[in-house]
């Protein structure tokens, strides 16, 4: 298999490697001039390409062959409250890219233990684990905001909130394999306020479940990506 890079600026038939690519290309995989290589734009766009110029500052590829992967039929949305260990986030942006989740917004809910999040460092996670899974879609990330603020942007119809207090839940897998995608909300690791799940119903998002066991915020919010492929692939 070819090496992937990232190219998010691609629009010509050539493209000039950051100079961190361009040495870790030449230096550490010591491709030369001819040798295939493989770039993706994070928007559906695959291009074959090869080194024309192998510079260790200035990269230089050539596109030989260009192809269009279209989205999926369905969207697949997680909405999570960050851990207090930043390790958990990025674990979970890595695999999540990997399933494929097209987008992730972090709340920042009562109970929260982290308050604030940089997305640089996650998305260059996601960047990295879009070129390793050989996924063509970069999922959109959102800056952390307050639950009560994130609600009012999202169709009550296709989100669904994940809660542990009692109460009549459906499966997740059940409500997922219909419609044209859905939200999926899951809390910190205290769970969501009572408030801030009344908050959820009156706006007409409906409570989940993702099965009998508690799983920690980053599992649950990545067994709802995997629960969604499931069920409609």
């Amino acid at each position: 298999m070819p090496h992937t890079f990232y190219a998010p600026d691609l629009t010509g038939p050539t493209y000039t490697l950051p100079e961190d690519e361009s040495k870790h290309a030449v230096r550490v995989l010591r491709l030369t001039a001819g040798e295939a290589v493989e770039l993706v734009n994070g928007r559906g766009g695959v291009f074959q390409a090869e080194v024309e110029a192998a510079d260790a500052k200035r990269c230089r590829l050539r596109v030989v062959q260009e192809q269009q992967v279209p989205r999926r039929p369905y969207f697949v949305h997680v909405a999570v409250a960050p851990t207090k260990n930043l390790d958990r986030m990025e674990w979970l942006v890595e695999k999540a890219t990997e399933i494929g989740v097209d987008r992730l917004s972090f709340l920042r809910c009562a109970r929260s233990e982290r308050r604030e999040l940089k997305l640089d460092r996650l998305h260059k996670i996601a960047v990295s684990a879009l070129k390793q899974s050989g996924q063509a879609w970069l999922p959109e990330m959102d800056e952390l905001v307050d639950f009560a603020t994130f609600l009012p942007t999202v169709t009550s119809d296709t989100t669904f909130i994940a809660h542990l207090e009692e109460g009549e839940r459906t499966p997740l897998a059940r409500v997922a394999a219909q419609g044209a995608g859905c939200c999926v909300l899951i809390g910190p690791e205290g769970d969501f306020t009572p408030q801030e799940i009344e908050a959820a119903f009156a706006r007409g998002i409906r409570p989940v479940t993702l099965g009998a066991s508690r799983l920690r915020t980053e599992t649950a919010a990545l067994a709802a990506v995997h629960t969604v492929h499931v069920v409609r692939e």
